[in-house]
């Protein structure tokens, strides 16, 4: 597989890592660096890379396992999810306001979340990865990755509703 051929390959997906990256490791920088390693990976093995059923699940496979590596060689007890995909559709101050302190609480909430329901909720929610592509990724079967989700999506409504009927 030529360079061009390489590049074609990965491009619908190379957000994607970088995005699964940055949930992950946090620093922009490092997310970079990680994204930037597993494509020379995966160019390191372009000649085998069309006997694989999806690239994008190996590689994104490949971009969890280097980031928690990452994490755990830094022996890093918290992931953080930043989740700013948020429309600009110039709301009012008031509601940019109230989105913006909604979006910390769940932001606040899914970093209780066990590491795994963390991973499901990023690449289901935020990712629209399909529960088969997650299923791999993650190592799971599909109806484990449904019911982590579920929990963790529970978890997240419940201390939501708890917040916002406080004093209520």
């Amino acid at each position: 597989m030529n360079q061009n051929d390489f590049v074609l390959l990965i491009n619908p997906f190379k957000d994607k890592l970088f995005r699964l990256a940055k949930r992950l490791l946090v620093s922009t920088e490092e997310a970079e660096d990680a994204t930037q390693e597993i494509l020379v990976k995966l160019w390191s093995k372009n000649e085998n890379l069309e006997t694989y059923n999806s690239v994008e699940a190996v590689a994104m496979t490949m971009t969890k396992n280097y980031c928690l590596d990452q994490l755990k060689s830094k022996r890093a007890s918290n992931l953080k999810i930043v989740h700013t995909n948020l429309a600009n559709n110039e709301p009012s101050l008031h509601k940019q306001v109230e989105d913006h302190d909604s979006l910390k609480w769940v932001e606040k909430i899914i970093n209780q979340l066990p590491e795994q329901q963390r991973i499901i909720i990023q690449l289901r929610d935020i990712e629209q990865c399909e529960f088969s592509e997650i299923a791999k990724i993650v190592e799971m079967n599909e109806t484990a990755v449904r019911v982590a989700l579920s929990r963790a999506r529970k978890t997240i409504r419940e201390y939501m509703l708890k917040a916002h009927n406080y004093g209520v």
